[in-house]
C-alpha cells in the first residue's frame, strides 16, 4: 500500500529544521564527483527507490535528505534557504511545482534545460529552465457510491456548495498541503472576490474540514460524508482497498482539473553541478514517470507512458490553466484571510 503524503505549508522562514538523512549521510558535504546530493519533499518510500535505481544505472551515489513528518514538507526548502551562502545540495526534487518558486525568487536556482524535458508539456516546465515538472497528481472528487446515486454524481468544485449536499462534503484544511494549492489556484483563476465568496458559501453549507487528504479519504470511504476533495494517489489507495467509491476529475467542461506535478531544480552554486544535471536527466525520463505511476499512482505528463489500472495519464485530461508562480504568490498572500476562514 502506498503511504499517504504529508501536508505542507509554504514558508519563507530560514530557521533550522530537523531532517531525515539516508543511512551513513553524516554531513552531505563531500565534493566527490562520484556522488550527488539531493534534497526532496517526495515521500522517501517513493523517492528512495528511484534514487537507488539511479545509483544502479550510473554508479553515482545519491546522498538524500528527506523531509520528516514533523517538518511537514517545508524542512528541505528552509534548509536550502538557510544554506544559501554555503550550498550543500545539488538538486531539489519537490512534491509540487510551487515550492521551487520560493527558491527562484531568492536567486537560489541555476537554470538547466534538460534534454529529457522535450517530451513534457510546455505548461509543466519553465522556458528558462529554472524548474521542470513531471509525474503529477490531480485534485479529484472522491465519491461514496452508496451515498450518491449515479444520477446525482458531482462533476464540479461548485457542487461542494450545492444545498443538496449540505453537511455531507469534506476538504482538507486549506492552510496545509495540496488543498492550499487548490485554493490559491482558484484565487488566480477566479479572482479574489469570487473565490472568497465561494469559500464563505462552503462554510455556510457545512463543509467538514479534515486534518489531511488521507482523512478526507477515510471520511468518504466510511460513508461519514458523501464526497470530498483529495489527491489522485489517495483516491487510488481507496480503490486498491476495494472501497465502494468513484473518482471524478472535476470541471472537465469548464475550468479544468488542477494538476500538481512534482518538480526538480538544479541549485545555484551546487557543489556537484554535473552530477546534479545527470540526476535531473534521470528523474525526467519516461522510465521514472512509469515507475512513479506504478509505485505512487502519479500521472505521467508525457504521452505514451504505460500506467496500471485506475491510474490515468494526464494526456487527454482538461487541465486547469494556471501560472504556478502566481499560485505560489497567492499561497502567501491569502494565508491571513484563510486562517480567519478556518477559525484560527
Amino acid at each position: 500500500m502506498m503511504l499517504s503524503r504529508r501536508s505542507f505549508l509554504v514558508s519563507g522562514t530560514t530557521a533550522a529544521v530537523g531532517l531525515a538523512f539516508t543511512p551513513g549521510c553524516d554531513s552531505c558535504q563531500s565534493s566527490s564527483t562520484q556522488e550527488v546530493v539531493g534534497y526532496t519533499s517526495v515521500d522517501q518510500i517513493v523517492s528512495g527507490a528511484i534514487f537507488r535505481a539511479f545509483e544502479a544505472e550510473t554508479g553515482l551515489r545519491v546522498r538524500a535528505v528527506y523531509d520528516t513528518e514533523e517538518t511537514k514538507s517545508t524542512g528541505v526548502l528552509n534548509r536550502i534557504i538557510a544554506e544559501a551562502q554555503n550550498p550543500q545540495a545539488d538538486v531539489f526534487w519537490s512534491g509540487d511545482p510551487v515550492r521551487p518558486f520560493q527558491l527562484v525568487r531568492r536567486g537560489l536556482v541555476e537554470p538547466y534545460v534538460s534534454p529529457q524535458a522535450v517530451g513534457l508539456p510546455a505548461s509543466a516546465r519553465a522556458a528558462d529552465g529554472t524548474w521542470t515538472g513531471f509525474a503529477a497528481r490531480a485534485r479529484v472528487l472522491l465519491v461514496n457510491r452508496a451515498r450518491v446515486p449515479a444520477a446525482d454524481m458531482p462533476r464540479s468544485i461548485r457542487d461542494l456548495v450545492n444545498p443538496r449536499w449540505r453537511g455531507q462534503v469534506a476538504i482538507a484544511n486549506p492552510l496545509f498541503g495540496t488543498t492550499t494549492m487548490q485554493v490559491a489556484a482558484l484565487f488566480v483563476v477566479w479572482g479574489e472576490e469570487r473565490t472568497r465568496a465561494f469559500l464563505r458559501d462552503l462554510r455556510a453549507n457545512g463543509v467538514r474540514i479534515a486534518s489531511s487528504n488521507g482523512e478526507v479519504k477515510r471520511l468518504v470511504v466510511s460513508g461519514e460524508v458523501a464526497f470530498g476533495f483529495t489527491d489522485t494517489d489517495d483516491a487510488h489507495e481507496a480503490l486498491q482497498e476495494g472501497a465502494h467509491v468513484e473518482v471524478v476529475y472535476p470541471d472537465q467542461d469548464e475550468v479544468g482539473t488542477l494538476i500538481i506535478p512534482t518538480s526538480v531544480v538544479l541549485l545555484r552554486r551546487a557543489p556537484r553541478p554535473d552530477a546534479g544535471r545527470r540526476l535531473i536527466d534521470y528523474l525526467l525520463s519516461a522510465a521514472v514517470e512509469r515507475q512513479m505511476a506504478e509505485s505512487a499512482a502519479h500521472m505521467p505528463l508525457r504521452a505514451g507512458v504505460g500506467t496500471p489500472a485506475n491510474v490515468r495519464s494526464a494526456a487527454g485530461l482538461r487541465a486547469m490553466v494556471v501560472d504556478y508562480a502566481r499560485v505560489s504568490e497567492q499561497i502567501e498572500a491569502q494565508q491571513g484571510w484563510l486562517r480567519e476562514w478556518v477559525g484560527l
